[in-house]
């Protein structure tokens, strides 16, 4: 066998990259791709082809269309301006449950919430963020979280906004309605017996003292948006992970300017880190790192 076997290729910009019911092609994904940098600053590597054809074929196939050369046709066109925003929320779908990564609300709840609360205690406000929100489960966890711990609660100042980029998950966010799978991810029976109302179609609704607590957003992290109150506390978990080197720095940049004057603290995920940005001040509680400002 000749050398020549063993060298790779580029794959053909007219060959499927995907086998299925509908031609993708390596120019499809690359200009879906820019699409989803363009309006979300998500970078979407070659290795994520076979994600892309399966969550938008289901999108292809309601539409009634027969490639997704077409598919791309449409979603670029002014026509297709609901159809991409479609698009974009297929392809940024991620994975949420309540008290996800449960240390960090231990970690909240005895190190950063009595300093906040006593505040509100005093007669201030407490403003708490949840930064890509998906379909609700954060927010409503830091709600139930406050509830739980601090009984007098509702004499207080405190409020918390919750916002995504994509409007079909906010749009059952709003609802607070979740199916039985969903609640036995991460809830004791007893959350769900003192935070949910059980409906007659099987699935539970979060109890409207909690819904009342939050305020849900429409809001894309590298695009402006509108006015925001200060942030004494941001949950921006599991998200710069998407962006580049230069989309973090912005991202950033803006979450350091929305903390309070008087000090803020911005969670990450695990698997985050902004030790390359000095205007943040690190703190190292075991399992989690949290950042007030420098």
């Amino acid at each position: 066998m000749s050398d020549q076997a063993d060298i790779k290729r580029p794959v053909s910009a007219s060959k499927n990259l995907v086998e299925g019911e509908y031609p993708f092609t390596q120019e499809d994904f690359r200009n879906i791709a820019a699409m989803l940098h363009a309006d979300a600053g998500i970078a979407l590597p070659d290795s994520k082809a076979t994600l892309a054809y399966s969550r938008l074929a289901k999108r292809l196939r309601g539409l009634g269309l027969k490639s997704f050369k077409d598919y791309c046709a449409l979603v670029a066109s002014q026509a297709g301006v609901e159809e991409r925003q479609k698009m974009l929320a297929s392809l940024t779908t991620n994975v949420t449950r309540f008290f996800r990564e449960p240390h960090h609300f231990d970690h909240l709840k005895t190190k950063v919430l009595p300093d906040l609360l006593a505040q509100a205690k005093r007669g201030g406000r407490v403003r708490i963020w949840s930064a890509g929100c998906s379909t609700g489960q954060e927010p409503y966890s830091m709600a139930m979280l406050l509830r739980e711990s601090f009984p007098n609660l509702s004499d207080w100042d405190v409020k918390i906004h919750a916002t995504d980029l994509s409007e079909r998950a906010l749009s059952q966010a709003r609802s607070g309605i979740y199916s039985r799978s969903e609640m036995q991810r991460g809830l004791t029976q007893e959350q769900i017996s003192r935070h949910f109302t059980r409906l007659e179609s099987g699935h539970y609704q979060v109890n409207s003292d909690l819904r009342k607590m939050i305020q849900f957003e429409n809001i894309n992290l590298i695009k402006p948006w509108q006015v925001l109150p200060k942030s004494d506390l941001i949950l921006m978990r599991n998200i710069l992970i998407y962006f580049n080197q230069e989309k973090k720095q912005m991202v950033l940049s803006k979450m350091r300017d929305q903390l309070s004057d008087a000090g803020g603290y911005l969670m990450l995920g695990a698997s985050e880190s902004i030790l390359f940005d000095a205007s943040f001040k690190l703190h190292r509680l075991e399992r989690v790192s949290y950042y007030s400002k420098a």
